[in-house]
């Protein structure tokens, strides 16, 4: 009798923990590549139709004067930690400034610390390396393509846009379909298990599209073919975003999930093409210091929650908000070692804004440098003001379009943010020196697969795969790695000109790839033969040199390493003296 007893309480015990699970809000966030404040209809576009957003739109609680980073890394680098760009180690997209420091805490971490099962689908660009990868940092199941995008340099080889493979979970995985498609099928899947399961969820859709190069399924892209090819596949590609939310909202209705789900739908800075149609009044696109480089949309809808209806927030907010918010809401424990520079804006999207609700001062740049420089495309915001570059300063009110420069008029305003300004660099500063560096020989990822996307150059950085066709070279095309060998002993360095699933020799051209609908692929650049006839490495105290026999597909050096952090240079030379980077290395600790 007893034991049956204690049957039974174990099963109470187990119902009741399901339940609570089963309380807790589940998360989705779609978060769109390149897509600005503008490439909606419910904006206003004249053109571009997307009646699944606009019904979510209608229905959800807006960020009306909400502020990210003018390019794609640095927002997603503080939108998931809730930490200023710069903090975070992340201030480019390339050159090893896209890889987000391994002591920040994600919000797949958060969730997966307070028992949710996370997700991520597309596209993740802060570091394609331990422990940069999202599957490193708190996410359980991870669909991505490689890079900033499907195609670039990291990507499995001759990506584009259509079928191809991506990293599921750590392996590559051939697919079927467009990109987009693909990311949001394996998402509802996603769902699917956990709803199976018993489990909160937290899945993070981010799609590589409306990112050039412009192809969309040409059913999307065909409205608009009286446009140019370029427009007309930015358009399509968000169409087919749009489509892809509507079944995805429908999907959540089906599975009983809509009302006790918080859906998020945002994009990751200014438009990169749109803009000559509509940039919903604003200056500048993407890249640009101006709030159309990093006034975005953001909206909210949550019905258990009773954010619906079709509010407006309008106090100023910002990516480094929305993961203290998502704390307060799913009622979960934030991480007890980090500060937020953020704040959750929870009272704002219930609908009363507090009276004692502060005039609160942010700031955005987008630096694109190696090392970032004081002042270099920012904005100071308020609700009410712009401080561009230190120097223009735009009542954005009055001046949405922000053409009249008022500095001389307020320079009391001119001071406040200045000295918000100066303050707030001085604290970053100091960090800027702390450059993150891949691991090798650790059992996380070993062999360690390094690309030229990661290389630290102040030149070019071959980040796409139409690059290495064309054989950039050079030394403002050459670069190195900053790597930590995590443990001393004996380590294989294999360089590689194509990477190992292309299967080709050093020295050999590559026929053109296949084209896919919309503008020229970057596998359809023919691939460019040189003959190297030598091959060499610098990596701390090692330094070697081999020949590189004519048809070899690699070339292949056997040293023993110290433990620490150091560079990697590794390099071709061909017999007339041209230098070319190694764009591929694959290291491995024996």
């Amino acid at each position: 009798m007893l034991r049956h007893s204690l049957c039974f309480l174990v099963v109470l015990v187990a119902s009741s923990s399901f339940a609570f699970a089963a309380e807790k809000p589940n998360v989705v966030i779609v978060i769109t590549d390149d897509q600005g404040h503008g490439d909606l209809s419910c904006h206003g576009n004249p053109i571009l139709k997307t009646p699944h957003i606009d019904k979510l739109f209608a229905d959800s609680v807006r960020l009306t004067d909400y502020h990210v980073a003018p390019t794609c890394s640095p927002t997603r680098c503080a939108f998931l930690t809730g930490h200023w760009t710069n903090r975070t180690g992340v201030w480019h997209t390339i050159m090893g400034r896209s890889m987000l420091r391994e002591d920040e805490v994600t919000m797949g971490q958060v969730f997966l610390d307070n028992g949710y099962s996370t997700g991520i689908f597309g596209k993740w660009h802060l570091g394609d390396n331990y422990p940069y990868r999202p599957e490193d940092r708190g996410f359980t199941e991870v669909m991505r393509h490689g890079g900033g995008g499907v195609g670039q340099t990291p990507d499995y080889w001759d990506n584009a846009y259509f079928d191809g493979s991506y990293w599921h979970n750590g392996t590559p995985e051939a697919v079927e379909g467009f990109c987009t498609d693909v990311f949001f099928d394996y998402a509802k899947q996603f769902i699917r298990d956990q709803k199976k399961a018993g489990k909160p969820f937290l899945a993070y859709i981010a799609t590589n599209a409306p990112h050039g190069p412009m192809h969309s399924p040409e059913q999307s892209s065909r409205p608009y073919q009286d446009l140019n090819v370029n427009l007309a596949n930015f358009f399509g590609m968000i169409a087919n975003i749009d489509d892809n939310v509507g079944k995805l909202r429908s999907f959540l209705e089906a599975e009983g999930l809509s009302d006790n789900t918080i859906f998020i739908f945002t994009t990751d800075n200014g438009t990169s093409s749109g803009d000559k149609v509509h940039n919903s009044g604003m200056r500048g696109k993407k890249g640009s210091e101006y709030d159309g480089g990093h006034r975005v949309p953001l909206f909210v809808h949550w019905p258990a929650g009773k954010m619906t209806g079709g509010r407006d927030v309008n106090p100023i907010t910002a990516y480094v908000d929305v993961l203290p918010t998502l704390i307060e809401l799913c009622e979960i424990e934030p991480p007890s070692s980090v500060k937020f520079d953020g704040t959750s804006i929870a009272p704002l999207l219930s609908g009363d804004v507090p009276s004692d609700w502060p005039d609160r001062i942010l700031v955005t740049d987008s630096q694109r440098v190696k090392d970032p420089i004081k002042w270099r495309k920012s904005s100071v915001m308020t609700s009410q003001w712009r401080l561009i570059n230190g120097k223009e300063l735009y009542d954005i009110k009055a001046d949405p379009g922000q053409s009249t420069n008022v500095a001389a008029k307020h320079p009391d305003v001119l001071a406040r943010l200045t000295e918000f300004y100066e303050s707030w660099w001085a604290e970053l500063e100091p960090t800027f020196a702390n450059a993150t560096a891949i691991y090798l020989g650790h059992p996380g990822e070993n062999p360690a697969r390094l690309t030229s996307h990661d290389w630290i150059t102040t030149g070019s950085t071959p980040w796409n795969q139409a690059h290495i066709r064309k054989a950039v070279t050079g030394p403002s095309n050459t670069g190195f790695w900053n790597v930590k060998v995590v443990e001393a002993g004996d380590y294989e360095i294999r360089l590689r000109r194509w990477p190992e699933e292309a299967d080709t020799a050093i020295d050999a051209p590559m026929k053109p790839g296949a084209p896919v609908p919309g503008v020229a692929a970057f596998r359809t650049t023919p691939g460019k033969a040189f003959e190297p006839v030598k091959a060499s490495i610098e990596i701390g105290d090692v330094m070697a040199e081999s020949d590189v026999p004519s048809g070899a597909k690699e070339v292949v050096f056997n040293v023993r390493l110290k433990e620490g952090k150091t560079r990697l240079t590794a390099l071709f030379e061909t017999g007339d003296g041209d230098t070319y980077g190694a764009y591929y290395a694959y290291v491995k600790k024996k």
